[in-house]
């Protein structure tokens, strides 16, 4: 009796310890993933080797270095748009060309064709644009055309761009010397430049593709890019765009830079992710119709005024506020820092990565850092 009891009861013992096990087993699987991770000592509970599984990862896109021209088939990526072009556009240096934004010199001849656009204030509230073009070939009407300013030289720099204006400030003049430019008030203007009929001074001077490189052979001034220029941004494959994530970004449907005469804003249309631009109220348009963006950046900018002028002293060089990376929807914060006088600018999101831009035009917008507060993402 006494053996029949000593086996009855390691029975049970064992059905207690299957039964035990199994409401271990079914309360683990009662956790729901949102609960905080439950730490088990390596001590309490055996490893368990699970069977090996294919692991899916997250693809990383694929990034265009600027300094990567790979030439096919009669084409090359551009360094202003990432875009395969036309080698003999995109080996060629671009023109980066001075353009009113009055109402009165409405609609700007040439600006659908730009790869960049620089806006940027000049004297009382006024902007002014540089447009950065590699494909003008075919135009006999680009501008109107506008003077110079001192940043601009900077930013025509920065792309190895031939400057085109139409005179300049006197703070401007001495940084001249910096940058190959043509000159429309001075030396061989009439030969780039031309005034038309349909306009009234100073609205109504313009450039033509043919004026341009009479110019630019006149002057002896190259039209390659230099040998260690290497590029200014980074491009995702077009297969691969960016799409901005994570913690501290954005919705960003219309884009408002806050400036205070024109008032532009830029309106997201998902269907071809492209930034619609619109100013004075209405659309702006060019010659070439409704100007539209893939990416938009927001440097932001100290400023104040030569002596007791109206001209702004815009710095350029050093980053005190940051700015804002737009595209696809999507808007985040980040830093710039300029590689030298004539270096490129270099933007960075919180965790230090230089941003990567997808394919397509931008538009850079200086804004002065006091002014910084008017600008609205939503």
């Amino acid at each position: 009796m006494k053996k029949n009891c000593t086996v009855i009861w390691g029975m049970l013992l064992i059905v207690v310890v299957f039964l035990t096990a199994c409401a271990k087993k079914a309360d683990s699987a009662a956790v729901s993933v949102s609960e905080a991770p439950i730490h088990i000592e390596p001590e309490t509970e055996p490893i368990v080797i699970e069977p090996e599984t294919e692991v899916e990862t997250e693809a990383v896109p694929q990034v265009y270095e600027p300094w990567e021209r790979l030439e096919a088939d009669g084409m090359v990526r551009s360094y202003l748009t990432g875009e395969m072009v036309p080698a003999a556009q995109g080996n060629r240096r671009p023109l980066a060309i001075m353009m009113s934004n009055d109402k009165a010199a409405l609609p700007q001849y040439g600006i659908n064709r730009a790869g960049i656009i620089y806006e940027a204030p000049v004297e009382g509230d006024m902007n002014r644009y540089m447009a950065i073009i590699e494909d003008y070939d075919d135009l006999d009407r680009i501008g109107s055309v506008r003077s110079c300013r001192t940043y601009y030289t900077y930013f025509a720099r920065e792309f190895d761009a031939i400057y085109a204006h139409f005179g300049q400030s006197t703070f401007a003049k001495p940084y001249l010397k910096n940058v190959d430019n043509i000159n429309g008030v001075e030396g061989i203007g009439d030969t780039a430049y031309y005034r038309a009929k349909d306009r009234k001074r100073p609205h109504n001077a313009y450039a033509s593709f043919d004026g341009i490189q009479r110019a630019i052979e006149k002057l002896g001034y190259s039209q390659d890019y230099a040998a260690d220029y290497r590029g200014h941004y980074y491009f995702a494959d077009k297969n691969s765009p960016v799409d901005l994530e994570g913690e501290g970004i954005l919705e960003a449907s219309k884009v408002t830079p806050g400036y205070s005469l024109n008032h532009p804003w830029f309106e997201y249309h998902k269907e071809d992710g492209l930034y619609y631009r619109y100013q004075y109220g209405a659309e702006h348009r060019g010659n070439e119709g409704q100007v539209a963006v893939k990416n938009i950046l927001i440097q932001c900018c100290s400023a104040g005024y030569y002596a007791t002028t109206d001209y702004r002293n815009i710095n350029v060089h050093e980053d005190q506020w940051g700015g804002f990376f737009i595209t696809n929807g999507k808007a985040v914060n980040i830093s710039w820092k300029k590689d030298g006088e004539f270096g490129v600018t270099h933007y960075y999101t919180a965790d230090g990565q230089e941003i990567v831009l997808n394919p397509g035009k931008t538009w850079v917008c200086i804004v002065p850092t006091s002014d910084a507060g008017r600008i609205v993402i939503e």
